[in-house]
């Protein structure tokens, strides 16, 4: 470390600060489905997805060499590039989570990296085949993937009764849930954390730190794992109030079955090197286990907000990364105006989320930026036959019944009593 310049020691930190951001932006991935079921509350959710994600970020290092060696070409590329590159993603990170849309932090980065390198050398700078082997066809093939994936799981769920008793069924799912939502947080710390040790050893490798090729060196392994599973920890609750309840209404066996089928989409895709985004995973998850469910529905016109941060996530950040890099080409002067309207765009942003702040407190309410049941969803709402006696589902009607007080009973020798005055 010996070598690291001013520059390059701004870049490592501006690094951190977006793999914190990418901590508690992705949260809800893990935790959202968990928390709006009652599985585990919010603070212990977010603790225990914090604690995995740091652990994961030490079991693979194969997203981190496809980022530091394979999205642009190494030579010739400056400094100041992965600097404007992490400006881009850091501010659409932040606004994205201000909407409370699950946006993918991952594209976030790999936008403003290609546009920060473009403009710095041109389209040469650009691996186009690996950006469309790793990228942009793990983009479309995740959520599908994972959706169908959990649709499939959700029916499956519904058809086996394992247990007589549904609120013992009840109950072993949420346990099932506490340990899927484990395994995505640990799935989301193995991919996710190492897109910021990639980015940091290609800044290395820009120094002549490291070699070209190189593994991500100890120390930048452990400040990425510390640095987003404090992201983690600070809880991501705009988001994780999307996904939990925004999109459909899970039960227990719904949450098992999307967090299982992501986790097992995002640690096969980690293994193969492919750098997906864990949000889209998830969320593709979150909607096929909504339409698995007989009755269950989707809440199109939360996703189709989604659908379109996702289409305009690369882009986006392309654009705000190809105009830092342009300032920072400018110069030292450049590059502390770059900084200064870094800072002041996330202190607009965040000025701006605590008119309606969203912490733990009030992630599950239900009068929180309420959306109105769509057409569709009304539609299939108004056919979907009651649930069986015995269900889950009947078991919570039941319950819900229960809190309810009977009305008095009536004496048959009483008299009648008097008409309401209109």
């Amino acid at each position: 470390m010996e070598h690291i310049t001013l520059l390059l020691a701004i870049v490592v930190v501006t690094a951190l600060v977006f793999d914190f951001t990418n901590g508690f932006h992705d949260t809800a991935n893990a935790m959202a489905t968990t928390i709006s079921t009652g599985a585990l509350k919010p603070k212990t959710a977010v603790a225990m997805s914090a604690v995995l994600n740091l652990v994961g970020a030490f079991l693979s290092v194969e997203v981190a060499k496809t980022i530091s060696g394979g999205i642009i070409n190494e030579e010739g590329i400056r400094t100041e590039v992965i600097f404007a590159a992490l400006v881009g993603a850091i501010l659409w990170n932040l606004l994205t989570w201000l909407l409370g849309l699950p946006s993918s932090s991952s594209h976030a980065l790999f936008g403003g990296l290609i546009g920060a390198a473009v403009m710095s050398a041109g389209w040469s700078a650009v691996n186009g085949p690996t950006i469309v082997t790793k990228v942009l066809i793990p983009a479309v093939a995740a959520p599908l993937v994972a959706g169908l994936a959990a649709m499939a799981a959700t029916r499956l769920t519904y058809k086996i009764k394992a247990n007589p008793e549904a609120k013992a069924t009840a109950k072993g799912y949420r346990a099932g849930q506490i340990a899927s939502a484990g395994l995505v947080s640990l799935a989301h710390g193995t991919n996710d954390a190492q897109k910021t040790m990639g980015i940091i050893t290609l800044a290395l490798v820009t120094q002549g730190v490291v070699a070209p090729g190189s593994n991500p060196p100890l120390w930048v392994i452990v400040c990425a794992g510390v640095a987003i599973a404090l992201g983690t920890y600070l809880g991501g609750w705009r988001i994780i109030r999307t996904m939990g309840k925004g999109l459909t209404d899970l039960q227990p066996q719904q949450g098992f079955a999307a967090q299982t089928s992501a986790a097992t989409v995002i640690l096969a895709s980690s293994h193969l090197g492919f750098s997906l985004s864990t949000t889209q995973s998830c969320s593709g998850a979150v909607m096929g286990a909504g339409l698995g469910r007989k009755g269950g529905v989707v809440r199109w016109s939360t996703a189709t907000r989604m659908f379109v941060a996702w289409g305009l996530t690369l882009p986006a950040a392309a654009v705000v990364g190809a105009g830092a890099e342009f300032l920072t080409k400018q110069g030292p002067w450049g590059i502390a105006a770059v900084a200064v309207l870094l800072v002041a765009g996330s202190g607009v942003i965040w000025s701006l989320s605590r008119r309606k702040p969203v912490d733990h407190n009030n992630v599950t309410a239900d009068d929180l930026d309420a959306e109105p049941a769509g057409v569709v969803t009304t539609a299939i709402a108004a056919v979907t036959p009651p649930p069986a006696a015995g269900s889950v589902a009947a078991v919570a009607d039941e319950d819900l019944k229960a809190t309810i007080p009977a009305p008095a009973p009536t004496d048959p020798t009483a008299p009648p009593a008097p008409a309401a005055a209109v």
